[in-house]
């Protein structure tokens, strides 16, 4: 295969889900031909099928008991049946393919198919935790943070009781320093030095059956936040010497021996997220981008694209994961299209999830086999078809990317604050420049392009997201820029053509 764009386009898909969409007892085998052409056709370059791994009964018993989680599946799938819940996809008992799914065969001849159409495969890695019932629990328990009786009674929703041979020992639920523990999972421990070791061949085990892995909460295993978390109670059980060295490092070393191009995706939020791409990560999840879209305010987006590209280049900018609330749902259609372009024609991997194009609105949750079902948005698949045209083009796959700086129009014309702008160059074809009000009001600006070429000509802006086109002097935009009078939550992305 040839190697990944600088700029990638993935798409996330709930395994589960669209298995049971297809039928009962409906295999990795089952995904269509025509569905992966289609997806191919779309422009996507890497499909991440969440949730392929092997769960437990274990974990289903607690998604199925966790009165919290009832609360919330039956928000999200209000004539849920008991049936329909089926445990969450990261609480991982084994990282072989689910059986439901076809197993591991099933996997190989996916890819296999996926390879033919030039869609890489990106699978899930949990490293901080495991299933309750994870086989390590009886082979080696001291890869597991050990507690007392006192921490149970202190906090039981932090601490359980696990029965591993002859011995109860009292082991720690998966969590991160600000939210109780995940009652499905179990925290391994990440001073031991065996469980290190045991991870990291976990990890290149499923390299080899993937061309990428998304690491779940991957910033909890940093030096500094494990230690936070868990202090002494991460001294290992066994009493062999602790060790504090980075993880990550070493790890993601080992899958690139093996396999150069391997993608690397972290999610991480706490601005951790240039410590991970030091540390090897391709790219990391951007949140402070979808939280400043999301609070409609141009000032911290246009600041966050201030950032240096060598930082943004390695970015995941999403709109919606199955983390968050559907993106037609947390921002109407207005602001949802700005942002969008905000998102995905800005450097970093492109990051879509099923559901999105066709304008989804409920949340369906990791722990359920089954969704609302829902009627497509035209306009929302509409403005999608759009888009992803405009994503192939080799010059947002694999151009340079800079910010443009924006001028009032007229002295003391505040709207200015509500502009963003920039441009893609060089590449085939035309240069592509973007411009987005992303405001609540009409507003005006200029924007100073640097295309000193265009002196002397003729110039057609063409907009390539609606059938708007302008003819200007190039001489004018040299000297004086682009004038922009733009409706609320305006959006272009114009071709630059000199005639």
């Amino acid at each position: 295969m040839t190697s990944l764009p600088l700029y990638p386009t993935l798409y996330q898909i709930n395994t589960r889900i669209l298995l049971g969409e297809i039928g009962p007892g409906a295999t990795l085998d089952d995904l269509s031909e025509a569905w992966l052409d289609r997806l191919a056709a779309l422009g996507f370059d890497v499909i991440w099928m969440l949730g392929v791994w092997q769960t437990g009964p274990a974990g289903r018993q607690v998604s199925r008991t966790n009165p919290e989680w009832l609360r919330g599946y039956a928000h999200d799938l209000p004539d849920m049946k008991e049936e329909d819940i089926c445990g969450s996809p990261f609480a991982v008992q084994e990282y072989t393919v689910n059986r439901d799914f076809g197993g591991d065969a099933a996997l190989a001849r996916l890819r296999q198919r996926m390879h033919q159409r030039g869609l890489r495969l990106l699978l899930d890695f949990v490293p901080n935790h495991t299933a309750l019932d994870h086989p390590w629990t009886q082979s080696h328990p001291e890869f597991y943070i050990w507690g007392s009786e006192a921490d149970l009674a202190r906090e039981p929703r932090n601490w359980c009781r696990i029965q591993s041979g002859t011995r109860s020992l009292i082991l720690a639920h998966g969590r991160d320093p600000y939210f109780p523990g995940w009652p499905d999972t179990l925290q391994l421990n990440y001073r031991h030095a065996e469980l290190r070791a045991a991870m990291q061949t976990e990890l290149v085990r499923v390299a080899d059956r993937c061309d990428g892995v998304r690491c779940d909460m991957a910033m909890l295993l940093l030096s500094d936040v494990f230690v936070k978390t868990w202090g002494d109670a991460a001294l290992p059980s066994d009493r062999s010497p602790p060790v504090d060295a980075p993880f990550w490092p070493d790890a993601l070393a080992a899958v690139r021996s093996r396999h150069p191009d391997f993608l690397l995706l972290a999610e991480v939020y706490w601005d951790l997220e240039w410590v991970l791409q030091q540390q090897g990560f391709t790219y990391t999840y951007d949140k402070r981008l979808y939280d400043g879209l999301r609070e409609q305010k141009a000032g911290p987006v246009r600041g966050h694209l201030s950032a240096p590209v060598s930082f943004q280049n390695h970015c995941a900018r999403f709109l919606e994961n199955h983390d968050e609330k559907r993106a037609a749902e947390v921002f109407p259609p207005q602001v949802h299209w700005p942002a969008a372009v905000l998102t995905y024609l800005t450097p970093g991997l492109r990051f879509l999830q099923e559901g999105q194009l066709e304008g989804r609105r409920a949340h369906a949750s990791i722990h359920l086999a089954r969704r609302r079902a829902e009627a497509v948005d035209p306009a929302m698949q509409t403005f999608y078809a759009k888009l992803l045209e405009c994503l192939k083009r080799p010059q947002v796959r694999e151009g340079c990317w800079s910010l443009y700086t924006c001028r009032p129009a007229w002295a003391g014309n505040t709207t200015v604050d509500d502009f963003i702008a920039f441009g893609w160059e060089p590449g085939p074809g035309p240069q592509l420049m973007a411009a987005v009000h992303f405001g609540s009001t009409r507003g005006q600006c200029y924007v100073e392009l640097p295309f000193a070429e265009l002196r002397g000509k003729r110039v057609l802006l063409r907009d390539l997201l609606s059938s708007a086109q302008y003819e200007r002097a190039g001489d004018e935009l040299v000297s004086r820029g682009l004038y922009l009078d733009m409706a609320a939550w305006g959006y272009h992305l114009f071709e630059v053509v000199a005639m």
